[in-house]
């Protein structure tokens, strides 16, 4: 970046073409890119379903044993804002190189701890690695198609996104019960190593000129402050109720040094601060911000629902559970491609809207729930919410990336990585403290209908998120609702 504000008409995307398919070049980066996402998020789930092993085998109670989720989650937080500056110091190429392996590093080390607490250490490099290969894999995808074809690498960016909800619990409780708990770590070293060797023999040769200072006051603020909100956040399942010392203290001092941060990043002064808030001059990618929010609020936040219902309600195990979860991930399969193809051609605008109208009827089926409901009506709301959801998140992403301009990409990649997984965690706290309100008057009193109330109480919860997924039509209306072409330099944005 520089100071000046000159118009550049070169297409962002150097390796981009305005043709409609994507050249063998592309699809070959987009491999690696799919690669390393589907490791680092299938880890996520995978690991999710070894919580109650690692309580046996650790003698902890749950609350400890969450910390190995916890743990990751805050070292994804605290490294996700460098992630486009060290892009832009020291390369794609190399830096998705250093987050593989530290990734798969990460993965052998838990395979080997004999502790919780190595286990949870080992976790947080797991994490360091793995908060970098999302934001990674959409710069590296979205400069190599160009701004036309955005919509489209979001769509195979999303694939990660869609096969870690839905074989994530399948694989671990599968290595689980053949083998150990260490192999849904061991897992993760061949896949490492075939992501290392295809990287560096598909990605391009970095080409960078290190001249950006590192905004070391930002990354003060920045980091810490969204580790200790995103803690004090996390802690909200736990305690119950967010005015708990472990929720308040560690969230207000987070957004203390969030809110140091604005108005150091705008100062005229500070010519390349740690993430760019002027981007948010950009008109599309801060409705993209807000139409991101709300989503991963009520989207992401819902989905800790699903699996709850089958086991606390329906009596399956983690195993089926995830299984039953496949129809949502079958859905999105669908609808994706052809979102991202039509999103490139029309702009994402009308397709958002049709995916959050699909989404919002899915969630709305799920207000209906109770403890007998048929599964043909779960697999038929499931499948519903997987057509909106492929066709909403990834061409939501698209819209805020397709006008920055090439070196600009990076920081706004990072940036929506932020708002993803900040707005992610706070639909996840807030949907189980209302869950576990609704939950609570439920005694031994009434045993014949204690299942039915509980599906009461998971109904009541849907309701609200399937309130919240309608809000998000509004930000999707001012979403673009025609072509971004690259040859327009009206439209390219970013200083």
């Amino acid at each position: 970046m520089t100071t000046s504000q000159k118009i550049d008409s070169s297409p962002p995307g150097g390796g981009g073409t305005s043709g409609d398919r994507l050249d063998s070049k592309v699809l070959l980066v987009a491999g690696v890119v799919v690669l390393g996402g589907i490791m680092s998020i299938l880890d996520i789930t995978v690991v999710s379903v070894g919580l109650q092993t690692f309580q046996k085998e650790f003698h902890a109670t749950s609350a400890q044993v969450a910390w190995t989720m916890t743990g990751y989650t805050l070292a994804l937080a605290s490294v996700i804002p460098l992630t486009g500056w060290a892009a832009d110091r020291f390369g794609t190429k190399r830096l998705y190189l250093l987050a593989v392996a530290l990734f798969a590093i990460g993965s052998a080390l838990c395979a080997a701890a004999n502790s919780l607490e190595m286990l949870v250490a080992f976790r947080v490099i797991q994490g360091l690695g793995g908060g970098m290969l999302m934001p990674l894999g959409m710069t590296i995808l979205t400069r190599a198609a160009g701004p036309e074809r955005v919509g489209r690498v979001m769509a195979v960016l999303g694939i990660p996104m869609l096969l870690g909800p839905i074989f994530g619990p399948i694989l671990g409780g599968w290595l689980i019960d053949i083998a150990t708990w260490h192999w849904i770590f061991l897992i993760n070293l061949p896949i490492g190593a075939i992501a290392l060797v295809y990287a560096w023999l598909v990605l391009p040769k970095d080409h960078v000129e290190p001249s950006e200072t590192f905004d070391w006051v930002g990354v003060l603020l920045l980091s810490p402050g969204l580790a200790c909100f995103l803690y004090g956040v996390s802690s909200i399942p736990e305690t119950g109720t967010v005015w708990a010392a472990k929720v308040l203290v560690p969230a207000i001092i987070g957004l203390v040094l969030v809110a140091a941060f604005v108005p150091w990043a705008l100062r005229p002064s500070n010519i390349h601060p740690l993430i760019d808030l002027r981007l948010f001059q950009n008109r599309d990618l801060s409705v993209a911000v807000v139409a991101m929010s709300l989503f991963a609020m009520a989207f992401f936040g819902a989905s800790l629902l699903f699996p709850l219902y089958f086991q606390q309600v329906r009596g399956e195990s983690a195993l089926d559970s995830g299984v039953l979860l496949a129809p949502q991930g079958i859905g999105a399969m669908i609808t994706m491609p052809i979102a991202g193809m039509l999103a490139d051609r029309i702009g994402p605008g009308k397709i958002v809207m049709t995916g959050i109208a699909v989404i919002t009827v899915g969630m709305g089926m799920f207000t209906q729930l109770t403890a007998d409901t048929s599964y043909t009506y779960i697999i038929a709301a499931l499948f519903i919410m997987g057509l909106g959801m492929g066709a909403s998140m990834m061409p939501i992403m698209a819209s805020a990336l397709a006008t920055l301009r090439e070196h600009t990409v990076a920081r706004g990649s990072t940036l929506m990585n932020i708002v993803q997984q900040v707005a992610a965690s706070i639909g996840t706290a807030l949907f189980s403290v209302l869950l576990t309100n609704g939950l609570k008057d439920i005694t031994a009193r009434t045993p014949d209908g204690i299942k039915d109330q509980m599906g009461d109480a998971f109904a009541s919860v849907f309701l609200v998120a399937a309130i919240l997924v309608a809000v998000c039509l509004v930000p999707a209306l001012l979403l673009p609702r025609k072509k971004v072409k690259a040859a327009d330099p009206t439209v390219m944005v970013g200083h």
